[in-house]
This record gives structure tokens, sequence and C-alpha cells, in this order.
């Protein structure tokens, strides 16, 4: 006879009864239950790292779904992952203004630095690297993220020497946002929906994209009254 599976730590007992409860103040803030799924994959993913199967299978009893419905969501959207990752997950972003600025060099730099392909993790289960899509924040390029905090303007030795203080336990600053990095799992749960209080610590926006702002106050430029805006689309609509 087969040794039936031992029962995962994190989805029983009372770890179990306490994500329960951290899944129903989530729940609640949807008309429907079903739309917090993606709240709730962050959820299981700040437990265990990643969303495994009884990581999904949760979710589905949660909101009453098939684990083929969870599976389809956390396979379709690259911020869950399927597998661990490492403590601080780099994503280095390879599209055309960051390529261009630095960002192909940056992640070639780091795959041999770190002696990881796309994915990998090192073997100590610090660092995670990955290509990723456009991080909104081109006026920074190239644009590295940890966490999916903000490292504006690097270059690859700077991002080797950040890889390397985080291996060695040192405390490393984004360029904007909180004052230090938080791990993966603590990134997690503050995208499942409850606030560490860190999200003031440090500037949201930097010089480059404050510049328009600084331009249009010094010439006084105004945006146009929606109402105007809304009554020439009707007169041109007429025409």
């Amino acid at each position: 006879m087969s040794t039936p599976p031992k029962p995962n730590p994190i989805f029983s007992g009372e770890n179990r009864a306490r994500l329960e409860l951290d899944a129903k103040e989530i729940i609640s803030r949807y008309p429907k239950a079903r739309s917090a799924l993606l709240p709730l994959l962050h959820l299981v993913q700040s437990e265990e790292g990643y969303v495994s199967n009884d990581g999904i299978a949760f979710c589905a009893e949660q909101l009453g779904l098939t684990t083929a419905e969870v599976t389809a969501v956390a396979t379709f959207y690259t911020m869950y992952k399927r597998r661990p990752v490492g403590e601080y997950h780099v994503g280095v972003c390879t599209n055309p203004l960051c390529a261009v600025m630095g960002g192909d060099e940056i992640y070639s730099a780091l795959k041999e630095h770190l002696g990881v392909e796309n994915d990998g993790v090192t073997e100590d289960g610090k660092i995670s690297l990955e290509h990723v899509e456009c991080n909104a924040a081109c006026d920074f390029a190239p644009v590295v993220m940890i966490n999916w905090e903000f490292f504006d303007n690097q270059t690859p030795e700077s991002m080797k020497k950040i890889v390397d203080d985080l291996r060695l336990g040192k405390d490393v600053k984004p360029t904007r946002g909180p004052n230090r990095l938080c791990t993966w799992k603590q990134a997690s749960r503050v995208l499942a929906g409850f606030d560490d209080g860190r999200a003031t610590e440090g500037p949201q926006a930097g010089e480059p994209s404050l510049a328009g702002l600084r331009l249009a106050k010094e010439r006084g430029w105004q945006a146009p009254d929606p109402a105007d805006t809304a009554a020439a689309a009707d007169e041109e609509g007429t025409k």
C-alpha cells in the first residue's frame, strides 16, 4: 500500500485557520468573490514563496472555483511563480528602450555573475533572475526591479554590487519607495492588500518624471476642461 501524502503544514491546522481569516478579509473587499482571485494568489505566494498546487487548491476552495480555473490564472500572469524563486527576485527590463540603454548588458552580466539562466535561482536561495516586460519607468532606463521595487539608471557594475550586498545580508535601498527592500514573501503579502506601513517612506517619483509637471507650472499650461473636450467631440461627431 502506498503511504498517503503528509498534509502541507502551510495549509493545515492553525496556519490554515489564519490564512482563511486573511482570505475572508480579502474576499470581503469585492462584490463578487471570484474577483478576489488575484490577491488570493499573492496571499498563498506570500506563505510559500510561490504558488504551489496546494496553494491553488486553497484558492479554489475559498472562492468556489475549480483548480483548473485557478491554475489558468496563476499560469497566465508572470508575477505568480510556479516554483520557488529567490529571497530577492531580480527583474531586468529588456524591452526596447531599456535594452538599448543597457538593459541587455545588465541582464547578460548578471547571468554570468550569478551563474544562473532566466528564472534561475542561486545555490544559496538568495537571488533569482528574470528578464521582464516594461516596468513603466522608461524615464529612468535602464530599470531593474527587485521584489517589485525600482532600481533606476543601473549599470552592469552597479547591479552586480547590489546583488552581492543582498547575498551578504546588507540593507539595500531602492531608488524610489521604501528605505530598504523587503523579501519576496513580504512583497507578495503587500500585493495581497495587507499594508506594511512603508508605502510613503521614500519618494515615489523622480526628477525625470516631474520635469513635465514643472514645465507646465512655469508656462501656465493646464489640462483642457473635460466638459469642453466632450463638447468638441460631440460637435465633431455631428459633422
